[in-house]
């Protein structure tokens, strides 16, 4: 499934888990996608929880939603830092208002809360985050995958395969549609 032309940014900050930012971006640009990494604009490299790096191709300022067709949230405990910078937030909530695929996996899903996105939605993600999902209105369920309109939510790590699946099922369908319209 090709999916040239789709534009995806994929959310960065320091604590990342690195399967859950490496697996998508390369199985995303795989399939044809163009991957920005987005950072949150105090620097440029950022370490994941073992200490790889990660470089921002761009910093949040330099962005709006209607560059992208998805935003990809990895977790770790950069989700935490990232709540700390609202245009990153914002950015979540406003991709996800255009109707645009808005995907996270394991602690991704606290943006989406924050995001206020998760509202009247069926979503996953690691276990410590439930609280946070249903006070933010979703409805927490633990499966390996769950996508409920455009929101794509997976749990950890060993979820990765069913995530990226479905993120790349979503955005393929909809180039499909565009080509038959």
């Amino acid at each position: 499934m090709s999916l040239i032309g789709k534009n995806v940014a994929l959310l960065i900050e320091d604590d990342y888990q690195e399967m859950e930012a490496w697996y998508p971006y390369m199985r995303l640009i795989e399939e044809g996608a163009k991957v920005t990494v987005v950072g949150p604009g105090h620097k440029s490299t950022f370490q994941s929880k073992l200490g790889y790096e990660m470089e921002a191709d761009v910093s949040i300022d330099q962005v709006k939603a209607a560059d992208f067709d998805a935003v990809v949230v990895p977790g770790g405990f950069a989700p935490d830092h990232m709540r700390l910078c609202r245009p990153m937030i914002d950015l979540v909530r406003d991709v996800h208002a255009r109707g645009k695929l808005a995907a996270a996996i394991c602690h991704g899903g606290w943006i989406l809360s924050s995001a206020g996105i998760v509202k009247g939605r069926k979503v996953t993600g690691y276990l410590p985050i439930k609280d946070d999902v249903e006070a933010a209105g979703g409805t927490w369920v633990d499966e390996e995958v769950v996508q409920d309109g455009n929101v794509i939510t997976s749990r950890t790590p060993p979820d990765l395969p069913a995530f990226a699946r479905a993120i790349v099922q979503y955005l393929g369908a909809e180039a499909n549609q565009r080509k038959s319209a």
